[in-house]
């Protein structure tokens, strides 16, 4: 316990990457194969199911703090994080403990817990306050709440256990896909040089593009890149091994069931193919807003009034595997061909992503500024030459996006942080105006530089209005330039209208409240095939 806690401790005070490799190839080449499975499963972002509430937490927290409970809640919103405010305030780190491992701790005494009562639950939390120390009560308190993240890119500890095995980082970086169990087994097969049998259904880590932030024609001839709309869907690779099929999104849950349409179309798939693509909400030739497709995700039971509203296509843009065989290592140009020769992809609900073709790099700029109304989000360019990688590796693969819609906002509402952001103000509500009324419009937390958000959260400080737990109402007279992606209708908003993925663009200091935006601006923006 003691060590991976020191390991926690270690990544979070750095942002080398190649600090973080070495102080976790270190920590597995050190730990037993089991505190190793379980540290690699944090580590990938994995999480253990919530065991206790977290209101419960708080309370056995302030109980064991022995501070009257007004006291105990100014240091929680001093703090901002409930698990690191127990940590400080309930644990005596009396009785030092060395007793236990990580992999131990958890399979003995934590996971059981889940199935005790109250009683045993506090009796348990409290003893683990005594003898453990501040380090470790943190990590174990957002176990207890299922919310243990590690700061750390799965890439990087990918590599730092290629470099523990001698296997190659790709090999690793799939071997984790998927569901698996941590365990002293997993671990040695891991690290082996064999890979498991139920690696038959596991995905391959997917290739992730970067965003183009500078002109493409600086990416060198525009004929050396494939150019494809940038669709949005699910990124999702279907699977047709061993005679059965499955179907991975990227975040590595498997929703074969949630689509039963492209189930029953990919029992023509070859054997041994894996596609990587897009699930795309489409109708009429052409796709529906992402909200559509929303309409699907997280269902189990998905009922013949939800495929007649929300039907779907999978998109494939790239062949991954071929007769068995990884083909990630060929060149874009010869993966294309393949995926083109499938008799099976064709125009239906399993389409090969259409090229787009154009004489130069102007003339894409000129189609790109169709891509809202048509559905899509922009360009993805890919390099012909290029060999299918992991993670977000730059070079290969960019989205050259449309430029986001914008509308002028009133900041109204105001809320503190977490982690290093806890003791500031940094999550902020919107509002534009309806009629004579600002109504909420968007929330954001990010786009502004260190020095504004000092700057502001003094502002915020001195014109608080009303304070409604963490959240502080503020005098509406900040007025910041707001980006998204995409508009929809929405009955769950006052304003009627929701955004998908809003951010702070700039801090409009040259603009009063009523230069803001209206409402009937804003609406002006939602496309005709909106739902």
């Amino acid at each position: 316990m003691k060590a991976f806690a020191l390991l926690y401790e270690r990544l979070d005070a750095t942002q080398s990457t190649r600090a973080k490799v070495d102080a976790i190839a270190a920590y597995l080449t050190a730990a037993p194969p089991a505190d190793a499975a379980w540290a690699v499963y944090f580590l990938s972002g994995r999480r253990l199911k919530r065991t206790v509430p977290p209101a419960r937490l708080r309370q056995w927290g302030q109980e064991t703090s022995g501070l009257p409970t007004w006291l105990f809640e100014t240091c929680y919103h001093a703090v901002g994080d409930l698990a690191e405010t127990v940590a400080l305030l309930a644990t005596s780190a009396a009785l030092p403990d060395d007793a236990h491992s990580l992999a131990s701790f958890i399979e003995a005494e934590l996971l059981p817990l889940a199935r005790g009562d109250e009683a045993t639950q506090e009796q348990a939390v409290k003893g683990w306050w005594q003898r453990l120390d501040p380090r470790q009560t943190f990590l174990v308190n957002k176990m207890l709440t299922g919310a243990l993240r590690v700061g750390v890119a799965r890439g990087l500890t990918a590599r730092a256990v290629s470099r523990v095995a001698g296997v190659d980082t790709a090999v690793v970086a799939q071997r984790l896909m998927g569901p698996w169990q941590p365990s002293a087994a997993f671990f040695r097969q891991l690290i082996g040089d064999e890979a498991p049998e139920e690696q038959l259904g596991r995905p391959y880590p997917f290739f992730l593009a970067s965003p183009l932030t500078s002109p493409p024609a600086e990416l060198g001839a525009q004929a050396d890149w494939q150019v494809e709309w940038k669709w949005d869907g699910i990124r999702a690779q279907l699977l047709r091994r061993g005679g059965r099929t499955y179907i991975w999104s990227r975040g590595e849950e498997l929703v074969t069931d949630r689509f039963p349409e492209l189930l029953d179309l990919a029992s023509a798939v070859p054997d041994g193919t894996v596609l990587d693509g897009e699930i795309l909400a489409w109708r009429d030739d052409q796709p529906l807003p992402f909200s559509a497709l929303q309409t699907r995700i997280g269902r189990r039971n998905v009922t013949a009034k939800v495929l007649r509203e929300a039907p779907v296509r999978f998109m494939a843009y790239d062949l991954l595997e071929a007769d068995g065989v990884d083909r990630r290592a060929e060149p874009l140009s010869e993966r294309r061909h393949r995926l083109e020769a499938l008799a099976v992809v064709r125009d239906g609900l399993l389409a090969v992503s259409p090229t787009v073709e154009a004489e130069s790099w102007d003339a894409l700029a000129a189609l790109r500024a169709s891509a809202r109304a048509r559905g899509v989000e922009g360009f993805m360019l890919k390099r012909r030459t290029a060999a299918y990688g992991t993670g977000r590796r730059r070079g290969d693969w960019w989205k050259w996006k449309v430029d986001p819609l914008t509308a002028d906002a009133v900041m109204i509402y105001a809320q503190a942080g977490h982690g290093r952001r806890a003791s500031l103000f940094t999550d902020y509500t919107f509002a534009i105006w309806d009629g004579d009324v600002l109504v909420p419009f968007a929330k954001a937390y990010s786009g502004l530089d260190n020095g504004e958000i000092r700057e502001l959260d003094r502002w915020v400080r001195a014109h608080t209005r009303e304070r409604f737990g963490p959240v502080r109402s503020v005098d509406p007279e900040q007025v910041f330039e707001i980006a998204f992606e995409a508009i929809r209708p929405s009955k769950r908003h006052k304003s009627g209208i929701a955004v998908r993925f809003p951010r702070i663009l700039r801090w409009r200091r040259d603009k009063r409240p009523a230069d803001a935006d209206r409402i009937e601006t804003v609406r002006a923006l939602l496309s005709p095939n909106a739902i």
